[in-house]
């Protein structure tokens, strides 16, 4: 034992230890335990106490090695939970982003009717002409290229953008260099940029700088390979200049991203002053096209995401830190149980004069100990746990720049996690034993000593730790049904038998609005005679994906705007005439488009039911004719606004999460074309197994074309359902440790309860209280705890229910029916985790347990 006391040992008349008959002979150093007579140097004494304490606890911790691997383990999941969740938080939401001076890059976008849109080419020239507030700004839009391979076209990902955007964000080479001024120039334009995995995928040859690739059937010079890193984070594979060509350039088309760098010393306020003015001016130079429109100049720092998947990431936090709360009422309750079979060592160390502080820190010393341990495991498990959550996580959910690793800021939080955690379970088990009374300890075997204080400590923590499962519970509960409402959405299509995939064609291959509705006709008349497909049709857009266009409108006869930025919205597509019957779209009134709605005759659209229900309530659709600028084939630019007879309504389709409809109007494809289309072929059979025979099909009207995005309607949907799956997921998941962290602090409180009152229960017996009496109170205290932790619990369930209310779908935030079966999920668990113990207490044998001291 090592010595505690300060030197004095306190005894009867007789020489015996109060209440006991042990002589207890003790040699301790001058000095030790209590504050000693010479201390030369105070901070050197400390950590001689500091490191005996470690080592004290160690050995205790040894000689308990099913409760330390039982508190390390849980703590460990906690932890381990807690780091890998808040390292996705910080990389997506806290973290600086990798670029030199990260604070001066700024999204710039225009804004109208407090929504941001992208800009037009001639906006963009505008600003960056009139704007001070700007080292640089920099434009881009992305874009597919064929890319000419030896065996047939593939189809990559790429973008196109201004000259200087790469060093504007001081993205390194491995090779070559940015764009230069003079290759933002039409004509001038045909170089590359390599991402660094696309030149290692196409050999990783240093001599590939200066050499010609042909990309859409034209050569490109490689001018640059991107240094391994952020570059390869990106969604793009390739890159070349974006030149504005005399016909993209207005103020009309909305299609451009932008981001600038600030000025050194220039602030967020003074940028947005700035631009303020330039839109106000540009307003009035061009007001038909830029009345309404300003500008809003924001932190490039999450720019992208939305707002509700920003919310998701701090309740998966939340959620995660109510595991580790439940986690560290779990080890309280483990340590206390323990401190109490240790009351009579504490009151030996009392006697013989170590004071309540000492004993407190000897407490909080092995509880840190146990913290550091087990938070050292965490953070390995927190590495595994992460893999296996960006695993899940589906493609464009979190924003490229964001790196996952656990770099010094997250090892410190995950540290002060530990430590915090260590606190909060060995605060409590320390502060009881600081307060053992050593009389009454020693008496009797110590059998008072566990008294009632700490009994009822343990049971507050059990109902905190119920109140709180039952807050999370209710969360997942909440996301789950959630969930389950949006897979039963009617998305207005069949999924089954679907094939989908993007025909991208290369800039100025089809420019005459007769060759692309002739290659299209052509093309759909192929892949219907291809064996096995019962229906084909081309769309701008992509069922459950979106349309292809925002577009505003106005109704003939109906009320004028003064600003055209007031003027309403609605999505926009044009559809082959099959469109419908391919995707299984239903019409509810009038007719379909048909083969006769051609180019030459009058221009016919058909609108979705929310766009009849919200537009043209109490008037008749089919007499009902929009206004809406012609789409010019194959340029981001506008033609003159036009008249578009309504024919017929369709039910909504549904786009995106699929939680709201949204307006639609899809016009004949022959009366408003585009080079680049979605084509959707209808099989017999799985059509995942069609796809070589749907290729081949492809190819032989068109050998240079790649098929891209090619996916099922149902992999559609599934993509489309990613995000509330991968969350619901994390959730569910977080649900299910707190369920078994309440079941096994239950399980440890009716335990620890049955061994303590063994000699009452042996007496209850004795005196004729059948077993199933016994098993009865057993399981009466635990439900009684239970109940009142549940009740605790209901409160924080609304909580979470307003927090979590913007992410649901079709569930209320006090959804009842999910709160009463977590309930009863969690009042079940509570009677399982006891019965085992109440089993064991109505087997004691009477006569034994009487003669237990």
């Amino acid at each position: 034992m090592e010595p505690y006391g300060c030197g004095t040992l306190r005894t009867g008349s007789s020489g015996r230890v109060a209440g006991r008959g042990w002589i207890l002979l003790l040699a301790t150093p001058r000095g030790a335990g209590g504050v000693p007579e010479s201390r030369p140097c105070w901070s050197r004494w400390r950590v001689r106490t500091l490191i005996r304490n470690i080592r004290y606890g160690l050995r205790m911790w040894r000689k308990n090695p099913g409760l330390t691997t039982a508190v390390i383990a849980t703590l460990m999941l906690g932890i381990g939970a807690t780091t890998a969740i808040y390292t996705v938080v910080y990389a997506v939401l806290l973290a600086p982003l990798p670029y030199p001076s990260p604070e001066q890059l700024v999204m710039v976008w225009s804004k109208v009717n407090g929504h941001n849109n992208g800009i037009s080419a001639g906006d963009f020239l505008d600003w960056k002409e009139q704007s001070k507030s700007f080292q640089q700004l920099a434009a881009w839009t992305g874009g597919s290229f064929n890319l000419a391979t030896q065996d047939q076209p593939e189809q990559l990902a790429g973008m196109r953008a201004t000259p200087g955007w790469f060093r504007m964000q001081g993205i390194s080479f491995l090779s070559g260099r940015d764009f230069l001024p003079e290759e933002g120039v039409s004509g001038r334009d045909h170089a590359v940029i390599l991402t660094y995995r696309l030149w290692n995928r196409l050999g990783a040859n240093h001599s590939m700088i200066g050499q010609a690739m042909r990309i859409d059937g034209e050569p490109y010079t490689v001018v640059g390979v991107l240094s391994p890193g952020v570059g390869d984070r990106f969604d793009f594979e390739l890159a070349v200049p974006l030149a504005f060509r005399p016909e993209q350039i207005n103020h009309d088309y909305h299609w451009l991203l932008t981001m600038g760098r600030l000025k050194p010393g220039v602030t967020l306020q003074q940028a947005q002053a700035d631009m303020d003015a330039v839109t106000t001016h540009i307003a009035a130079a061009y007001p038909s096209s830029n009345t309404g429109w300003g500008a809003s100049v924001e932190p490039l720092q999450n720019d992208f995401l939305p707002p509700q998947r920003i919310r998701n990431l701090w309740l998966l936090l939340g959620a995660v830190g109510f595991v580790l709360l439940i986690t560290c009422l779990n080890i309280a309750n483990l340590l206390l149980a323990k401190g109490a079979a240790r009351q009579r060592e504490l009151a030996i160390r009392s006697s013989v004069g170590a004071t309540r502080r000492q004993i407190f820190a000897q407490f909080l010393t092995e509880s840190l100990v146990l913290a550091l341990l087990g938070g050292g495991l965490g953070i390995g498990l927190g590495v595994g746990l992460l893999r296996a959550i960006l695993s899940i996580v589906p493609d464009g959910i979190l924003p490229s720049e964001a790196n996952f690793q656990l770099d010094i800021h997250v090892l410190t939080a995950a540290l002060a996690a530990t430590t915090l955690s260590g606190l909060l379970f060995g605060c409590a088990p320390a502060w009881y034993a600081s307060r053992v009374d050593p009389g009454e300890s020693l008496k009797d075997g110590g059998r008072s000593g566990t008294g009632t204080g700490s009994h009822k400590l343990r049971q507050g923590l059990i109902i905190g730790e119920f109140g709180l499962a039952l807050s999370l519970l209710a969360g997942a509960g909440l996301a789950i049904h959630s969930f389950w409402n949006l897979t039963r959405v009617d998305l207005g299509v069949r999924t089954d038998h679907v094939l989908t995939f993007r025909l991208e064609q290369p800039h100025g291959r089809l420019e005459n609005p007769e060759q692309m509705n002739t290659y299209n006709q052509q093309m759909l008349r192929v892949l219907r005679s291809a064996p096995g497909v019962s229906a084909a049709a081309t769309a701008t857009g992509m069922p459950l994906r979106g349309t292809s266009d925002g577009m505003r409108f106005t109704l003939v006869g109906g009320p004028t705007y003064n600003d055209p930025s007031q003027r309403p919205g609605t999505g926009f597509q044009s559809v082959s005439p099959d469109y419908f019957t391919t995707f299984g779209i239903q019409v509810v009134k009038g007719r379909s488009l048909s083969e006769q709605d051609t180019a030459s005759s009058v221009r016919v659209a058909m609108v979705n039911e929310e766009f009849a229900n919200r537009y043209l309530k109490g008037v008749d659709p089919l007499q009902q004719r929009v206004l809406i600028e012609q789409v010019i084939p194959g340029l981001p630019k506008l033609g003159p606004a036009v008249e578009w007879q309504i024919v017929g309504i369709f039910h909504n389709v549904r786009y995106g999460d699929f939680r709201d409809a949204y307006p639609e109007v899809d016009v004949p494809f022959a009366q408003s074309l585009s080079p680049n289309v979605t084509i959707g072929v209808r099989t017999a059979e799985d059509p995942a197994a069609m796809i070589k025979t749907i290729a081949a099909a492809v190819h032989s009207v068109d050998p240079q074309i790649a098929l891209a995005r090619i996916r099922t309607m149902d992999q559609v949907k599934d993509e489309s359902l990613g995000e509330d799956r991968y969350t619901t997921v994390l959730f569910a998941s977080f649900a299910v440790v707190a369920l078994l962290l309440a079941a096994v602090g239950i399980y440890g409180l009716m335990a620890f309860a049955v061994s303590q009152r063994t000699q009452e229960i042996g007496l209850r017996l004795a005196l004729g209280a059948g077993r199933q009496r016994v098993i009865w109170l057993i399981l009466k205290e635990a439900s009684l705890l239970a109940a009142v932790g549940l009740g605790i619990g209901f409160a924080g369930t609304a909580l979470v229910g307003r927090t979590m209310r913007t992410t649901l779908y079709g569930v209320g935030t006090m959804d009842f029916s999910v709160i009463a079966s977590v309930a009863v999920i969690l009042f079940c668990t509570a009677l399982f985790s006891s019965y085992l113990p109440a089993r064991r207490a109505a087997t004691i044998d009477p006569m034994q347990a009487l003669r237990t001291d």
